[in-house]
């Protein structure tokens, strides 16, 4: 039998045993230390953050079905693995990690650091993250003063390799601060490598940046990133669906990069070796129907092999400055990248026939006259003497006698 609120524990709504979450009660007294009593799903979602990893597939199903309080009811309840439509090895997993919950330490500990948790139905949740279904995080810790869902609507995440070339940080610093000076978020994940040169290159012009971790927002890692971090928390956002507190794990990086991927309007992967952690953000964007875009590097680079690879398979397009990112993401018609072409040389504007008469044209000091010239462009010899004058009006020949020569330059 499948979860349902039917078959969970039932319990009177007025008694405090069904809360099966510790409820903080207000500070007694009047004044500002008087705390308001934080709302049932709030504190079972924080709760579920730490009872199971991101984008769990099981706490996604129930949670699609059911409120946050009824999962963590069944959770801790003695109902069978059978009834909940779990195997009994999870669910003893679940109900081990459950013993030690305490959600209201958790939200009092990002609030002590300037944060928040949001969760799915607040005006700051990005409806966006609905597109990951049943892996749809529980909800976000949230440090910073923005808007995450206002923020969101027009980003982009640069994402790559962390033992970057100097190429690589070069072009990621400046594709990211091109983009904050066209009013895009630019959205990473705090690493080392080009995601710090991402946040970096925002940050330098002024615009906000967002750092999507595998570690609770308390934490900083890596900590040679410190510094860093701080900052993106200070002009954006710092966000993660792990509690304060939590340390990285491999699993939880490649999981943090679905969150990136399904954030954004688009991803741009600016160098990734054949095995990267940043290909994994593309595919899940290019899943996920959002943009995904490479830059190319050299071609003997390893490190740019991932990328390559990506667009020679179709599943990314080619761009190499923030326009050509903006007129794949942004506006139809109003976001248009220029058109490029190389430079216009003066004699790209010629017609044809003059055009052929100066091909003709030796450079040489005697020059020739006007009937070699026109055996050699093909025209008649009064049509010649006539495009050599104007020609010559150009600064492009010049009369040596009764022979025309290419115009010395100075």
């Amino acid at each position: 039998m499948s979860l349902t609120a039917n078959n969970l524990p039932q319990h009177p709504p007025t008694d405090p045993a069904a809360v099966p979450v510790p409820v903080p009660v207000p500070v007694p007294g009047p004044g500002p230390q008087a705390r308001p009593r934080p709302e049932p799903e709030r504190l079972a979602r924080a709760a579920l953050s730490r009872l199971g990893e991101p984008g769990d597939a099981t706490l996604g199903r129930w949670l699609a079905r059911l409120d946050a309080l009824d999962v963590v009811r069944a959770i801790r309840g003695d109902a069978p693995a059978e009834q909940l439509g779990v195997d009994s090895a999870r669910l003893a997993a679940f109900r081990a990690r459950a013993v030690d919950l305490d959600p209201v330490a958790d939200l009092e500990r990002v609030r002590a650091v300037g944060g928040r948790f949001i969760i799915p139905g607040d005006t700051e949740w990005p409806s966006q993250l609905d597109d990951l279904g049943e892996g749809r995080p529980t909800g976000l810790w949230v440090v910073g003063t923005g808007s995450l869902r206002l923020l969101a609507l027009r980003s982009v995440a640069v994402v790559g390799a962390r033992a970057c070339t100097a190429y690589g940080a070069h072009v990621a610093g400046d594709l990211a601060a091109q983009l904050a000076e066209r009013g895009w978020v630019v959205v990473s994940g705090g690493a080392y490598g080009i995601d710090a040169a991402a946040h970096r290159g925002a940050l330098a012009v002024g615009g906000p940046t967002v750092g999507v971790l595998a570690c609770g927002v308390d934490v900083a890692y890596p900590r040679g990133n410190t510094a860093l971090i701080r900052r993106i928390a200070e002009q954006g956002l710092l966000l993660s669906e792990l509690p304060p507190g939590e340390h990285p794990t491999r699993f939880r990086f490649v999981l943090r990069n679905r969150v990136i991927a399904a954030l954004t309007r688009g991803t741009v992967v600016v160098e990734a070796a054949l095995r990267s952690g940043a290909l994994s953000t593309a595919r899940r964007a290019r899943d996920l129907n959002r943009h995904t875009m490479g830059v190319p590097g050299p071609v003997t680079s390893e490190l740019s092999a991932g990328v390559h690879a990506l667009i020679r398979s179709g599943a990314a397009a080619v761009v190499t400055d923030a326009a050509e990112v903006a007129e794949l993401i942004g506006a139809i018609g109003e976001d248009l990248a220029p058109q490029r072409s190389g430079p216009v040389l003066p004699r790209d504007l010629l017609e044809p026939e003059a055009a052929r008469v100066l091909e003709a044209v030796p450079a040489t000091a005697e020059g020739a006259p006007v009937e070699r010239l026109a055996r050699q462009s093909g025209l008649p010899p009064d049509e010649v003497l006539q495009r050599l004058y104007e020609l010559g009006s150009l600064g492009h020949v010049e009369r040596h006698g009764a022979h025309w020569r290419l115009m010395r330059r100075r």
